[in-house]
């Protein structure tokens, strides 16, 4: 990576931004909903997000990353989802998604988290560790896009919820 990038805690004044950069970051994937700016406030609102961090070149934020509880049918605590994750796609393949996901998974695991789970590209997150498992199912996901990573060794048994932040439309 040969930009010089900050990653960071938010603040509250970087919350507009961070909304602006999410939107535009998605505007055109087709497998987005364009929801995924609406998804951060609701996570924000409800006080789930348990760390939300900030990409920043030359002062400006570039990309965020987001990470709030999750629920496991099988009563496992200390899980957590990544996502959304956004990078502007003029720094994009740069590392500074990669830099962002590092950073979130090393404050996970200072928290004492016991794992993390998401739904993403099947060939770029298993570099960072995660995996297909069969213990975890996220219903309405095709397994082969949906990971997880342990911190503890143990993966849980059951169904996997996401904050129901996830759900909103706007």
């Amino acid at each position: 990576m040969n930009l010089k990038v900050l990653i960071r805690d938010e603040t509250d004044v970087d919350i507009d931004t961070i909304g602006e950069v999410t939107a535009e970051a998605f505007k055109s994937l087709d497998i987005s909903n364009h929801t995924e700016q609406f998804i951060i406030k609701a996570l924000r609102d409800a006080d789930a997000l348990t760390i939300s961090l900030v990409a920043e070149v030359d002062g400006h934020i570039i990309g965020h990353i987001a990470f709030s509880p999750v629920t496991i049918s099988d009563g496992t605590r200390d899980w957590y989802g990544l996502g959304p994750v956004s990078v502007l796609q003029d720094y994009q393949r740069q590392g500074v998604g990669k830099a962002l996901v590092q950073e979130g998974l090393t404050r996970l695991g200072d928290i004492n988290a016991k794992g993390c789970c998401l739904v993403g590209h099947p060939h770029y997150y298993r570099k960072f560790g995660f995996n297909n498992v069969t213990e975890l199912v996220y219903e309405g996901v095709p397994q082969e896009v949906f990971f997880a990573l342990t911190f503890n060794g143990h993966i849980p048994r059951g169904k996997v919820t996401f904050h129901e932040g996830f759900n909103t439309n706007g």
